[in-house]
Order: C-alpha cells, then structure tokens, then sequence
C-alpha cells in the first residue's frame, strides 16, 4: 500500500523544484514616491537554548510575505525594515559618503516565544542581533547586486544573504538600470606571465588562405562510474541511538560559466553530523573535498527534504558554494522511510544538480535504528507497474485465444452434425 501511496504523491507533487524567488519590496516617501527598493533572500541559522540546558539550532527563510512599516528614506541616509511572523523583524540601515553609499548595520530581532520557528524554547525573551555587512562603495543612484552568498556570522545566529538587489536611494521614484556589483561577482581575471628572450628568430612566412581552420572538438568528459553507496546515521547524546538513517549514492553536477562538471562524492572517510530536533533534522556530510547539508522538515504527517547546501572545490581547485532552501523533495509519511532505487536527477539551483543511486532516508522517528517500511518513489513504483502490465496484457491474450478455440471448435461440432 505505501509503494502505491507514494506513486499517487509523486503523481500529485511532480519533480518540479520550488524554487525561492526572494523577497521583494518598495519603499515610497512622504510623496508617494518610490525612494528605496529591495529584492533579496536571507536565510536564518537560530541557535537556542532547550530544556535540561540544551541547545537547538533552527533554519529558516525571510519569507515572500513581509509588511514595510519603520521603513524611512531621505537624502543622506535610509532604513529598509522588514516585518515578519510573530515580532520577527529584519533591518539594514545605509547612509550616504559623498557620491557613495553603504550599509552600516543589519539588526534582526527575533521573539523566542514563537513556538513554530523556536520549539521547546525554555526563553519568551526577545533577542537582538547587529552586524556589519559587506556593503560598500555602491555608487548613489545605482542599484547593488550581489547573487553569491554572503555569510555574517554572530554568536548565536548566522545570516546569508544572496540573490541581491537593492537600491537604497532612488533618485525622482524612477528604479535605476545601473547595476554596482559585488566583488564576489565580478569575474577573476588572470594575467598569463611575460617570458623575455634574448634569442633571435626568424618569423615565418604568413601565407593568405580561404580555407578555414578545422573546427576544434572538445574533449569529451570521461564517464564516471556510479557512486558508492555511503550509509550514513546521526545519534542523538540522549540515548546513543541513531536519530536520523541515510543511505545513498550521489553524484554532483555543477555548471560554471561555459564548464559543466560532475564529480562523485566518495562516502569513504566522510565525516557525519547533524541535528534531530521535532519539526526539523539535519544531516551534514564532511569529506576531502565537499561539505554538504541536507535539512528536513515535517507538517507531524509527512516530512521532506526542505533545503540543500553545498560548498566544495572543482577539480581545477575552483572554490563553490550553492544552496536551496524551498525544496519539497524526498516526500514520504513521518513513520515511513524514503525509498528510490533508480537514478534519479534533481535540479537544485540553477548550475547545481544531484544524481541519486540507491536512495533510502528517513529523518525522524527511527526506532531501534533501523528504518522503517519505505514509500518508494515514482521511478520504483513504475518497475512494478510494467511487468504487472505486461502480465494483464499476456492474460488476456490467452484468453482472448481460449476464446476463439472455443468458438471455433463449437461451429466445426456444429458443421459435423449438420452434414451427419
């Protein structure tokens, strides 16, 4: 029942990424004219403390649904004030230094008495938290633009910030089309080392031809052999049992300018952490050359992996980071496991994409730290469907010549009493 069940989910929910479109907002001044704009994503890593003097850490989103109010803009300085959930609220301050500008400080408050971001809080305090960004030398009448992740670590809260665009000081409500990027966008160019000779060569003779060079062939990628299979648990420091089950193989894909590369992740040697918290679990997977994070949520009926994020080096030593954090993947009942043994490729962000081999996971409620009876995937669900096809269809072809035997053998019966 649960293989046919999950088939029904996959039916109902598709492969198809949800992904996050940030948050987008205007700010009008006293004139009703457009005086700042910003359109942005921000995750949140909350850490807090817990009963019997224990900590939980949280993720979540700025979210799309935002109010403005506190927000102010003037000639030499300007406030973006974004208000959220239950007295969570998000600012960035920006001031004016001659033609430039820059944002001095972000504060975020945040009430732990919000049971639904902050569970088994043992605090009802509301906290606050200031940092400096990295925002600076943006041109005034330009927009700042930054899609690579930005990190701004605190004691108990960290903050990334990507997929930039905001505009603290607009000039006559008219939105600028003059982009100020960050550094970490702007592409790295390399300067190839002059060699000097003292030696004398003769040039060769240039010869004018019509003809034109061959075209160049690339060289093509090697296929890679399918990953092994890594098994992987989390144990909890209450019982020292496993919390969190997974089990598969995972090939990278990763995309750079014209470059795409794939690169299997090796489950030997890999370091395994996590978080096993009521409404969301974490697995992260440390080896030589890439860190990743998957995080899981769950509704108390079903749970699903809600965020991915990846940092590692290419095989030229090219440092990435790409992460997603409104995925709905993986889907299966809390009591159940996730089960999908065929390859399966799922388009994480824009230039990051995961193969899965032989995938089995289950996030929350592990007894006994084995897993429990798996919801298989659509691709599983089908490698039944086809043989029973194939079965029914063979089935009534028997029978459809049973049929006709019998038809045929009443009429012969009938033909030899008539002619008697």
């Amino acid at each position: 029942m649960s293989r046919y069940a999950a088939f029904v989910l996959f039916l109902a929910s598709g492969i198809v990424l949800q992904l996050s479109h940030g948050t987008e907002v205007s700010v009008n001044d006293k004139d009703n004219k457009l005086c700042l704009y910003a359109n942005l994503m921000v995750n949140f890593s909350v850490s807090y403390e817990i009963a019997d003097n224990k900590s939980a850490t949280v993720e979540f989103e700025l979210p799309a649904d935002v109010k403005t109010d506190g927000s102010e803009c003037n000639a030499t300085s300007s406030m973006l004030k974004l208000n959220f959930g239950e007295g969570h609220s998000w600012s960035m301050n920006f001031a004016v230094n001659g033609e430039k500008y820059e944002a001095d400080t972000i504060t975020f408050s945040y009430q732990l008495s919000d049971a639904t971001l902050f569970p088994k809080s043992v605090s009802n305090d509301t906290k606050t938290v200031a940092v400096k960004p990295h925002i600076t030398d943006v041109g005034v009448g330009t927009c700042y633009s930054c899609k690579s992740r930005d990190v701004i670590e605190a004691d108990s809260v960290n903050q990334t910030l990507w997929n930039v665009l905001i505009q603290a000081f607009v000039i006559n409500g008219n939105k600028s089309e003059q982009i100020t990027s960050c550094a970490a966008d702007l592409p790295v160019t390399t300067v190839a080392p002059t060699t000097h000779s003292t030696s004398t060569t003769t040039a060769a003779p240039v010869t004018n031809t019509t003809s034109s060079a061959p075209p160049t062939t690339p060289t093509p990628t090697p296929t890679l052999p399918t990953p092994a299979v890594g098994k992987y648990s989390f144990k909890s420091d209450e019982n020292g049992t496993a919390c969190l089950l997974a089990n598969f193989g995972l090939r990278i894909g990763l995309k750079q300018a014209e470059k795409y590369e794939e690169m299997n992740f090796d489950p030997n040697g890999t370091i395994v952490s996590g978080l096993c918290g009521v409404n969301s679990s974490e697995l992260v997977l440390v080896s030589s050359t890439m860190t990743i994070i998957l995080t899981f949520t769950n509704d108390t009926k079903n749970f699903r992996l809600h965020a991915v994020n990846v940092t590692g080096k290419t095989s030229a030593g090219v440092v990435f980071s790409e992460a997603n954090t409104n995925l709905s993947l993986w889907q299966a009942a809390i009591s159940s496991s996730y089960m999908c043994n065929k390859e399966q490729n799922y388009t994480i962000t824009s230039v990051l994409s995961f193969y899965t081999f032989n995938l089995q996971v289950q996030p929350f409620a592990v007894k006994k730290g084995v897993f429990s009876t798996a919801e298989e995937c659509q691709a599983d669900a089908e490698s039944f469907l086809v043989p029973i096809a194939v079965g029914v269809a063979l089935l009534v072809l028997i029978l459809i010549v049973l049929l006709a035997y019998f038809i045929g053998r009443k009429r012969n019966m009938a033909a030899g009493y008539e002619s008697f």
